[in-house]
């Protein structure tokens, strides 16, 4: 029997012929150029170390590896030869037919009762009956534990291409796997299976039978390369071009002829995707700075030599938050990258407006640092709807700084950018974005192994490690495992060492799988310590780093009013007609009415504000600005004052005279204390503030009683002992027994909460590299209770986006939507199915808690509300109202200005 060309792989976005006849694209086609964009992938992309991983684990050459790996590419649709996706009712049709309708009245392809309502997923089907084929043609195979060998890893792993993995499949299942999925079909529908599969094989030249394991390392780099290899010979204008004539039989001939079509299409469309030639430069010879003192000093000085001795690895940071501090973990991501030959750096931060703000310093390393092109994108929960269009954005937003989006600019994709597209952004060579891209890797979300998969070439960089809390801090430990056993190059940066900073140590320590014990990292500050990735052993600097400049930090508590003590601490640089001061306020309703205060009774004095409830466009201008005029020798020269929320915490590169601050914990108020400079720097705490919803009731009581009427710290020698004295349980000592009893309930309730989250994650994080015993299916599990939701919680309060729009009329006087107040220009622009350009929101996305918007239902129509990409963007209409746009839902009234987005609850 022949192979049968009628049966089809791709079909949407091809076309029609004259005749009006649906285009389709052959399945052995598709699975011919998925296995040549693969042999590219594996040439161009992949790093040293991937290929040497995937070699080693199979116990083959690396030519051999480089053929099972496309040869396995080619097989990942073979699935698609079932009945319910051959004769699917969404499938290309001729005339209101099926064009495989015709299969159907083929005896060879009949089919038993129940067969096309077969829920089985074509991925599925692929996992299911390879396993079996692999086992025929010689690969290990285990009756008891199938998961254990390679004949059943590598058809999960194949299973696995739409982003999830599917469970075990056993030996009495595999054997005949129809019994149990009649769509899979016998007959025809098996023998071409064989035939596709033969041809594959023989077209590709396989020979070798592996005999190695599938280990955690080889599993991540062969997913990610089946993926993108099937996305990249997917892509619809590529396969136009290769369109085979209709009556094209798919001979013996035909096959080798598109063979060499396809393989010389595959490099073109690799190159389309603006991944390839990026790498790290040869750093300085730390000679060069043998003089510089300080962190920065130390560590250029011992580092390189260190990897030079041990290979790349984690190096861990631990000062209080600067700019000096992000420089020294840049420099040590500099020689990490170029030991490993990674191709590119992620830059991961605590929230997104901190991500805003490190770009233009990301930037300005990757321009020293990086060779080749390479290519920015900005990834957090505002840029991840088109990360193209938030990266360009947010370059016309700091033109101010030098960074324009241009053409012609290398770092800025455009618009219609192959990686402008949620599950490919983290692919890009250089991104700057939250700790969540990172966390989501090791939960069991779709395609978290393509997240390891796109890290696994990089050098990462995570700032502030531990400010995620206790849910964060257990996930993160699960990524540093990871990170280990895929030999991924890490920096991580804390304000101080600790318990959690040793943990981390420690987890990166584990997943290397060698037998070293990990240092402490030092208790003095600044510190830093380093951990090889191939043995885990820990390693001290011969040389402690010594702080490059000493400070005091006055903190002073007050009792007045917020806005009487406010006004007070400013009213000396309004006299005085200088000075700079920055004001955090608890929400964004409350920095807004600071706002107004301020601008009201201190006219003398120039107030900004930036909070979270902005557009982007509005948010990413006003930080741009501040960093121009609060920076060092910044354009300020009269009295300034920013109002802000707890967003700008881990901003850096801001500075002020004064800092003043609501109640919060000590580490926050430390890490805003820090954007105070000088000698003696200062921070004013208002006791009788709000304290913000989200933080912990007994760190603000202790904090508090910590702090008493105001306290002066030796910065940075005192940082750490002042971060551990807040917990210490001698804190209670002299309270009154009321006093002592109440916060040791507060105290009780913060562990109990603690325990609970880092329960909750260790449940929901997937397992270890070295748990996994062979079984993929651990890292896409289903948990009963496993909602969308509970995954957005354990990263941080849940967030859903809204975009304002305002009535208005077009040149024919029809009604329509301006995503500006009277101006036409920005209309929203829809498709002919009534759906928005999602890349034309983002600049008016605007983040909101979604606790506060649950009982708005939103203006948005069904067709907006079907596109994936909106599923979390909430539409508002606004209307005039006493001169304000507003939007009245059933408990809240949101009002929009040009001082952002506030929303009331109703009485």
């Amino acid at each position: 029997m022949f192979l049968d060309s009628r049966l089809w792989g791709k079909a949407a976005g091809l076309g029609k012929d004259a005749r009006g006849v649906a285009h389709t694209h052959p399945l052995v086609c598709h699975l011919l150029d998925t296995a040549a964009v693969a042999e590219a992938v594996w040439d161009e992309l992949l790093t040293v170390h991937q290929r040497s991983v995937v070699a080693a684990a199979l116990e083959v050459s690396d030519e051999q590896a480089r053929t099972l790996s496309a040869f396995w590419a080619g097989l990942h649709d073979i699935g698609k030869i079932s009945v319910p996706f051959q004769l699917h009712r969404d499938g290309p049709k001729y005339g209101g037919r099926l064009r495989a309708q015709e299969l159907s009245v083929d005896p060879g392809y009949a089919f038993v009762a129940g067969a096309e309502e077969d829920r089985q997923s074509h991925e599925a089907a692929a996992h299911w009956w390879l396993v079996g084929i692999f086992k025929e043609i010689g690969y290990p195979s285990s009756k008891r534990r199938p998961q254990s060998q390679l004949s059943h890893a590598v058809a999960q792993l194949l299973g696995g291409h739409g982003g999830r993995f599917h469970p075990v499949v056993y030996d009495k299942d595999s054997r005949c796997p129809a019994a149990r999925h009649p769509g899979m079909g016998a007959g025809s529908w098996e023998v071409q299976r064989r035939i596709h599969f033969d041809e594959v094989r023989r077209v590709l030249g396989v020979k070798s039978v592996p005999q190695g394991r599938m280990t955690p390392g080889a599993a991540v780099v062969l997913m990610g390369l089946v993926a993108l290899s099937d996305w990249l010979a997917s892509a619809e204008e590529g396969i136009r071009t290769r369109l085979r004539e209709d009556g094209w039989a798919g001979t013996p001939g035909d096959l080798d002829s598109y063979w060499r079509i396809a393989r010389a299409a595959a490099p073109r469309l690799l190159r389309q995707t603006d991944l390839l030639g990026t790498g790290f430069a040869r750093p300085p010879d730390s000679a060069e700075s043998a003089g510089e003192a300080g962190l920065g000093g130390s560590m250029v000085r011992q580092v390189p030599d260190l990897v030079a001795a041990h290979g790349p690895g984690m190096v861990v940071v631990t000062a209080p938050p600067s700019q000096g501090r992000t420089e020294a973990a840049l420099r040590a991501a500099a020689v990490l990258g170029h030991a490993a030959n990674a191709r590119g750096l992620f830059y991961a931060l605590p929230t997104g407006s901190a991500a805003d703000s490190h770009m233009a310093q990301v930037h300005a390393f990757a321009e020293q640092a990086l060779t080749g092109p390479w290519r920015s994108l900005l990834l957090h929960s505002s840029s991840r709807l088109k990360p193209a269009q938030a990266a360009e954005q947010w370059a016309h937003a700091n033109t101010t700084g030098g960074v324009s989006a241009e053409p012609g600019e290398e770092w800025a994709p455009t618009a219609d950018s192959w990686l402008n597209s949620h599950h490919r952004a983290l692919l890009a060579a250089l991104g700057t974005g939250t700790v969540d891209e990172l966390l989501q890797a090791v939960m069991p979300v779709k395609f978290n192994v393509m997240r390891l998969f796109a890290l696994s070439g990089k050098v990462v960089v995570v700032d502030e490690a531990h400010a995620r809390g206790a849910w964060g801090q257990k996930l993160m430990l699960r990524f540093l495992e990871w990170a280990a056993a895929l030999r991924i190059p890490v920096v991580l940066a804390a304000t101080a060492a600790d318990k959690s900073v040793d943990a981390m140590l420690a987890a990166y320590s584990r997943g290397t799988g060698g037998g070293g014990e990990p240092v402490m990292q030092p208790r003095r500050s600044p510190g830093w310590s380093f951990v090889d990735a191939q043995s885990g052993g820990g390693h001290l600097p011969r040389q402690p780093a010594r702080s490059a400049r000493a400070s005091t930090l006055s903190i002073t508590v007050v009792d007045g009013t917020p806005c009487g003590e406010i006004q007070a601490a400013l009213a000396p640089l309004a006299a005085a007609g200088r000075g700079r001061a920055v004001v955090y306020r608890s929400t964004p309703a409350e920095a807004v009415r600071t706002f107004r205060l301020l601008t009201k009774d201190l006219p003398g004095l120039d107030v900004t504000l930036i909070h979270e409830q902005m557009r982007n466009k509005d948010r990413w201008q006003r930080l741009a600005a501040c960093r121009e005029a609060f920076a060092p020798g910044g354009g300020v020269f009269g009295p300034s004052v920013l109002v802000t929320t707890s967003m700008l915490e881990h901003v850096r590169g801001l500075y002020f005279d004064l800092v003043i601050s609501g109640p919060a914990p000590l580490a926050d108020l430390l890490a805003r204390s820090v954007q105070s400079v000088g000698d003696r720097s200062r921070l004013v705490v208002l006791r009788a503030d709000n304290a913000s919803e989200r933080d912990d009731a007994a760190l603000l009581r202790r904090t508090d009683l910590l702090l008493g009427a105001g306290r002066t710290v030796a910065l940075p020698e005192e940082l750490p002992s002042l971060l551990d004295e807040v917990y210490a349980k001698e804190i209670v000592d002299g309270l009154g027994r009321p006093a002592a009893s109440e916060l040791q309930q507060l105290d009780n309730r913060r562990v109990v909460r603690e325990r609970r989250a880092s329960g909750t994650a260790r449940w929901l994080e997937v397992p270890g590299p070295w748990e996994l015993d062979g079984d993929l299916g651990l890292l896409s599990r289903d948990h009963p209770g496993m909602e969308p939701e509970l995954l957005s919680s354990v990263l941080g309060e849940e967030t859903v986006h809204v975009v304002c729009l305002y009535p208005g009329r077009d040149l024919r006087g029809n009604l329509v939507h301006l995503l500006e107040d009277g101006v036409l220009e920005r209309k929203l622009e829809r498709s002919a199915k009534g759906r928005p350009a999602p890349g034309q929101l983002v600049p008016y996305l605007i983040p909101v808690p979604k606790r506060l918007v649950e009982a708005v239902q939103g203006d948005a129509n069904s067709a907006w509300r079907d596109m994936a990409a909106l599923k979390n963007v909430l539409r508002l209409n606004l209307r005039r109202e006493d001169g304000e746009w507003v939007y009245t839902s059933p408990s809240h009234r949101f009002c929009m200005s040009e001082h952002g987005l506030m929303i009331d609850q109703l009485p």
